[in-house]
């Protein structure tokens, strides 16, 4: 253990930010410690029986705390759950039926309280993923999984109807809803509540709210409340990032969790599930082999007659015993090592995707600060060209009233004037035509053309325009739209845009502020629940090896005991002088011919 307290990047840990309810925060009891705390100090140990194996997961742990009573309770099972007494649910049966359906299932029968509800596997897994998209930022226990296609294969049609598996399903099914119970959040919510019921119809509860409101992508909703119906438009303009895009700012906490939880799951399913397969293989075959030599023997006790066959009567019973005890050790560590050991190779791919979700929301916060520096750029060139446009636009305004303003002239006054402004080009231009030709070098071709007032062919070109001009002149005026009032129409939905991406990144930043401190605080929580199982399940291994010494001890020894009584063979040497007689020698009287044990009399 002390190897996982060192590695653990759950318990040291900053202050987590107080962006949210603590409602919705504060997921364990004392709040997301940052020092780890061993749960003897939190447990009193309680005597256990050595033959009951002890209730899984660990009651009364620094995880997983009983829930505290609340004064507004929704319906029967939230009274029940929240109480204050030591509560656990039950699958007490599973029967085979056809309610409800035209082929034969399992259900499986649930007690909690007084209430008894029945469900098949599937409405478990639905019940699971609706908890899942609910709460996105919990670790959902997990379900023991689906049978694979090679099972399929071999048991075929009987592969639903496995005795070992219905039972190893009871168990794990069992251990996911006292998880949920034991939940300081996820009890409290009411489609749990109706799943332990029973009294409605899980197929009316599923198309339902809040079922039925769920949003169909997880990223584009509150991550407090994803299916809350006044969630703000804004959430729509956010994109849909990938779990593979890179960060620009990381946080190392949540880096150094996804290190740990990666070595934590390689480990898992890598050394210790393979150790342990090959383990319980070799303790099946121990256990076949004492039964086929405990039948041997008990048969070969029938060809001897006296002590000798109840000597070896005896030894058979011991070899029964060996059998017994060594199948009874297999159960209990299926029970109480492997099934957990499983259990917790899931919960490291719950933890894998939870920090995904994580990840998604930090990449879409970083992707919304993108698009909005880049709409804000957009917006910057949109107005300086309009302010360009306005320029243009007073400065054509000017000519053309210098223009109007002049009188009409003679002939002579012309040919005068036209000397004169033969001679003025020579020297220069004039401040206006200056100003006016400077204005129209500045514009923008698409800016400098006047509006098209539509498609006509006798149109003819506008002089000194060139061919790149011309072609844009033509295009707009065979879509009938003017250039001005484009650019203005652009610059109003960058506006609005613009508008939607701020109220957007300030979602998304209270989105992901919230998202670490209430993933941070569960994790911190499953730390040390996972710390008390890890101890809970080594403890059971020791006490189901202690109780197999202790039933083998006693049947040896009273085998032992009979073989005791065996009188000492006829042609054993007498012990020689200076050394202790362990048995007196057989008199003549006693002696037997060696032939008699060869012919069995």
């Amino acid at each position: 253990m002390d190897a996982f307290e060192d590695e653990n990047p759950f318990s040291n840990d900053g202050p987590h930010s107080s962006a949210s309810s603590a409602s919705h925060v504060d997921v364990s009891s004392p709040s997301s410690p940052h020092v780890f705390v061993p749960p003897t100090q939190h447990l009193s140990p309680q005597p256990q029986s050595p033959t009951t194996r002890p209730p899984f997961p660990s009651p009364g742990t620094s995880g997983f705390s009983k829930p505290a009573p609340k004064s507004d309770i929704c319906c029967n099972r939230d009274q029940w759950l929240h109480s204050g007494e030591a509560i656990e649910v039950l699958i007490v049966d599973a029967v085979k039926t056809t309610e409800q359906s035209n082929s034969p299932y399992i259900a499986y029968v649930i007690h909690s309280g007084t209430a008894t509800a029945r469900h098949r596997y599937s409405e478990f897994e639905s019940l699971r993923n609706g908890l899942t998209k609910l709460y996105p930022t919990l670790i959902i226990p997990p379900i023991p999984s689906k049978q694979s296609i090679g099972e399929y294969a071999i048991k075929q049609g009987r592969a639903k109807e496995d005795a070992a598996m219905i039972a190893r399903r009871r168990r794990m099914l069992q251990t996911f809803l006292n998880r949920i119970a034991q939940h300081p959040i996820l009890s409290n919510e009411h489609v749990f509540h109706r799943f332990l019921d029973g009294e409605v119809s899980w197929s009316e509860v599923l198309h339902s709210p809040p079922l039925s409101q769920l949003p169909k992508n997880m990223l584009k909703a509150p991550a407090h409340n994803p299916t809350d119906p006044n969630a703000p438009p804004a959430y729509q303009a956010l994109p849909n990032p990938s779990n593979l895009h890179p960060l620009r700012r990381p946080d190392q906490r949540f880096l150094d969790s996804e290190v740990f939880t990666n070595k934590f799951a390689a480990h898992l399913s890598g050394p210790m599930e393979k150790v342990t397969r090959r383990t319980m293989k070799r303790w099946s075959e121990f256990s076949q082999d004492h039964m086929d030599l405990g039948a041997a023997w008990n048969g070969f006790s029938l060809n001897e007659t006296g002590p000798l066959s109840s000597a070896i009567e005896k030894s058979g019973q011991a070899i029964d015993a060996t059998y017994m005890s060594t199948a009874r050790l297999l159960q209990d560590l299926e029970q109480n090592w492997q099934e957990p050991l499983h259990e917790y190779s899931q919960f490291a791919s719950i933890i894998k995707k939870l920090l995904v979700y994580r990840h998604q929301k930090h990449v879409q916060l970083e992707m919304t600060q993108d698009t909005l520096e880049s709409r804000r750029e957009q917006l910057t060139e949109l107005e300086k060209s309009e302010r360009e446009a306005k320029r243009l636009e007073e400065a054509l305004g000017r000519g053309r009233s210098m223009s109007a303003s002049a009188p009409a002239r003679t002939e002579g006054e012309q040919g005068v004037e036209a000397e004169t402004e033969g001679e003025g080009e020579a020297e220069g231009e004039t401040e206006g035509g200056t100003e006016v030709r400077e204005e129209q070098e500045q514009m923008p071709a698409s800016v400098s053309l006047p509006p098209h007032p539509g498609a006509s062919p006798s149109r003819r070109r506008v002089p000194g325009m060139g061919f790149l001009n011309a072609l844009s002149y033509t295009l707009h005026g065979m879509m009938d739209a003017d250039p001005e009032t484009a650019r203005r129409n652009g610059i109003s939905k960058t506006r609005e845009t613009i508008s939607q991406l701020e109220d957007g990144m300030h979602l998304a930043a209270q989105d992901l502020k919230y998202a670490s401190s209430t993933i941070q605080a569960d994790l911190d929580r499953f730390q040390r629940q996972k710390v008390a199982d890890l101890r809970e399940m080594a403890m059971a291994m020791a006490r189901s090896h202690r109780d197999w010494c202790k039933k083998n001890l006693e049947a040896w020894e009273e085998a032992k005991r009979e073989i005791a009584k065996i009188p000492d063979h006829p042609n054993r040497m007498p012990p020689q002088e200076g050394q202790d007689a362990v048995a007196p020698v057989a008199g003549p009287s006693q002696r037997r011919d060696s032939t008699a044990t060869v012919n069995g009399r």
